[in-house]
């Protein structure tokens, strides 16, 4: 990694959007700007925490050693996204892994700074507070449909979430390029297996694969593979 100049408008992301105004000017000095090349680790699983990263551009893979030579995909991270925030708490260890899906640029903010920030703005404070209950909620839906969903179910639900998350090319794709892998990881299955899901998902007329990438036809269909 290494130090990126960037002309951020201090706005995008929760950090900004939440904070008093005249607290902003310093965040634009205390922040470190850094940036990735595709398949470079922005932090490792088992590091000590060292701050709070911000998503300024790019995608990000959250995951964590699943197995032997296995991973599960946790999430995607986007502009504006907080990642590594599992950790600050009091077991300050990373318990996950973020690696750049392609060039990438990270806010990133020492953790004194950012205790200070949360302890003198009580905005801050607050949008935090709800964020983490969001994402508390949506980490609990995640392991009841890891554990009770069927597989073709867990396909479904990857591309419904990627389709919602990242929108739609000008040709009606999901407008993210992941690799089969980081999908079947995100869906708790295998390649092989997933490979196959998306094959019926094809043959049924709800998914055409264009280019590498994959058009969703019948998102109404897909979604009730949800619910059985």
């Amino acid at each position: 990694m290494k130090p990126k100049p960037t002309s951020c408008d201090l706005s995008c992301c929760l950090l900004c959007k939440s904070s008093q105004k005249e607290w902003l000017s310093l965040i634009g000095t205390n922040r470190q700007m850094l940036s990735f090349k595709k398949k470079d680790v922005i932090f490792s699983e088992g590091s000590p925490v060292a701050g709070v990263y911000f998503v300024y551009s790019g995608t990000v893979k959250i995951h964590k050693a699943w197995g032997s030579n296995k991973e599960l995909v946790l999430n995607f991270a986007r502009k504006g996204d907080m990642i590594g925030y599992r950790a600050l708490g009091n077991d300050q260890i990373l318990p996950i892994t973020a690696t750049a899906l392609d060039e990438v640029t990270i806010c990133f903010m020492t953790l004194p700074f950012f205790e200070l920030f949360i302890q003198s703005n009580q905005p801050l404070t607050y949008a935090l507070m709800k964020f983490y209950a969001n994402a508390l909620q949506e980490a609990e839906k995640r392991m009841r449909n890891l554990a009770l969903m069927d597989v073709k179910g867990r396909v479904a639900e990857t591309l419904l979430m990627l389709q919602s998350k990242f929108g739609q090319d000008e040709e009606g794709r999901i407008n993210i390029a992941l690799t089969r892998q980081d999908m079947a990881a995100y869906a708790g299955t295998t390649y092989e297996t997933f490979i196959r899901m998306l094959h019926e998902l094809t043959t049924a007329g709800l998914i055409q694969p264009v280019d590498k990438r994959l058009i969703i036809l019948d998102e109404a269909q897909l979604s009730t593979l949800l619910n059985t």
